[in-house]
């Protein structure tokens, strides 16, 4: 065991380094969604890599076991919360977890939806605005790309009340919004 607090990696890198086909679709997502690196990119791939293990896992259970109500609280876990998050509609099941890709997931990003909802002209611009302190959620500041939005907070993104840019004469609020 390390030491505890030290920083460990929170991606693997993938196991064909020079694979063409990969390498173009990371690409694409990169330039997409303004990601900084393929390493914020291997993340989202790693986090639904854990989900998508916890749902085999699950049927797993299912076959073998005779305890179902463990079955059932597990499955309701998982499935709740990539609904909390907002993965997965309220009907979606187990098929749905492992036929997950990674855009959704980046799709969840502060990032993307600061972008999304007009707040920003370009990704690049909504990471800066973010990281600038620009943006809040729920009335709270915050300053990381990569937060995950819920679906419960998703409406609530917005400038953040001390930011310059609420007030409407502010040169760059024009300029987002299309009004100079």
């Amino acid at each position: 065991m390390g030491y505890p607090g030290k920083n460990h990696k929170q991606y693997e890198t993938p196991k064909r380094r020079f694979e063409k086909s990969r390498i173009e679709d990371e690409k694409r997502l990169l330039i997409e969604y303004g990601l900084r690196n393929k390493r914020e990119l291997w993340k989202a791939q790693s986090v639904l890599r854990k989900y998508r293990q916890a749902a085999r896992d699950i049927l797993a259970l299912e076959s073998g076991s005779t305890n179902q109500e463990l079955v059932e609280r597990k499955r309701n876990e998982l499935l709740g919360r990539l609904n909390r998050i907002g993965l997965l509609n309220s009907e979606g099941g187990i098929e749905d977890v492992l036929a997950l890709r990674a855009e959704q997931q980046v799709e969840r990003r502060l990032q993307t939806i600061v972008y999304r909802r007009g707040l920003a002209r370009s990704p690049k611009q909504a990471r800066q605005l973010i990281t600038h302190g620009h943006i809040a959620v729920e009335g709270r500041k915050v300053n990381v790309p990569s937060y995950l939005v819920t679906r419960n907070e998703e409406n609530s993104v917005s400038y953040y009340s001390r930011s310059p840019l609420t007030n409407d004469l502010h040169p760059e609020k024009g300029r987002i919004t299309g009004g100079r």
